[in-house]
């Protein structure tokens, strides 16, 4: 193959299995000239890491020019631009996800807001396996869906090892996200409230609340919400449950209520998303 061809390997997920952490798109691709993406704003965490070339990455109003050995960051709902360089275009592998795990482990490693970069990463070869890895697994079973995100974890370990302020990032208020999240997708199933898990965590409701909004942009009830609906989704696609059983599954006593929620999450009632995926 010419080494100045361009060329595009991409893999997208269809349905979205995973609650914690999970693949949304995978590949790698050389780009001709200029290639750009963007001004635009995804709605997931984006990891490039960039083979060979250069580049830039525009986000939060810097410009940050990268060459092969540099790792960049996509922020979900952060506005981004990013292009090939005009005379050596980049060559990169990337990885799209999302979940509950994805920004408590980001926040442990050496990636920020002020500085979505990991210039010359000493680990880079490590991750472009890894990447090469979470393509390799990729498929539309859910044992793929697995896979991937396995791999997926054992990438951004990589980026936890490296972190040079990983003991300063992994603070007491980040340790209590993640044991609401952990109370919270223990006991998801029973009919909880947020009192409860603030109870268990050993802090106020609203102080749980500050720190949920802080470290994942959304509060304990939405969260726990969206978790019970993901949930069910898969309930839904791969059992012959009734509606109203499901509902108990996931901690609604309430069928009418739980179909109420399902629709402001999904956008549509359970019955028509088991008929859609049946």
């Amino acid at each position: 193959m010419n080494m100045n061809q361009t060329f595009k390997n991409s893999y997208k997920v269809k349905e979205k299995e995973m609650v914690s952490l999970s693949v949304y798109n995978v590949g790698y691709q050389r780009c001709e000239p200029n290639y750009q993406w963007g001004p635009g704003v995804r709605d997931h965490y984006l990891i490039h890491y960039i083979v060979s070339g250069k580049g830039y990455y525009e986000t939060n109003h810097k410009t940050f020019p990268l060459t092969s050995g540099d790792v960049f960051l996509i922020y979900p709902d952060t506005q981004v631009t990013y292009y090939a360089d005009a005379l050596d275009p980049w060559e990169y592998y990337w990885v799209g996800f999302s979940g509950s795990d994805a920004g408590l482990i980001l926040e442990a490693t050496d990636f920020s807001n002020e500085s979505p970069v990991i210039s010359s990463c000493s680990y880079g070869e490590k991750v472009k396996d890894q990447l090469y890895q979470i393509y390799e697994a990729r498929g539309n079973e859910f044992a793929n869906a697995v896979a991937m995100a396995g791999q997926l974890y054992i990438t951004l370990s990589l980026f936890l090892s490296g972190a040079s302020n990983h003991n300063k990032k992994h603070h007491q208020n980040l340790d209590y996200v993640q044991k609401g999240i952990t109370y919270m997708e223990s006991h998801f199933s029973y009919p909880i409230t947020i009192d409860d898990v603030a109870a268990y965590v050993g802090i106020s409701r609203s102080h749980l609340f500050r720190e949920f909004k802080a470290h994942l942009g959304k509060s304990p009830k939405e969260y726990l919400s969206e978790y019970r609906i993901k949930y069910s989704c898969t309930l839904l696609k791969n059992t012959d449950l009734s509606i109203g059983a499901i509902a108990t599954s996931v901690g609604y006593d309430n069928g009418l209520y739980y179909s109420k929620v399902f629709q402001s999450v999904k956008g549509m009632p359970p019955s028509k998303y088991r008929n859609l995926h049946s």
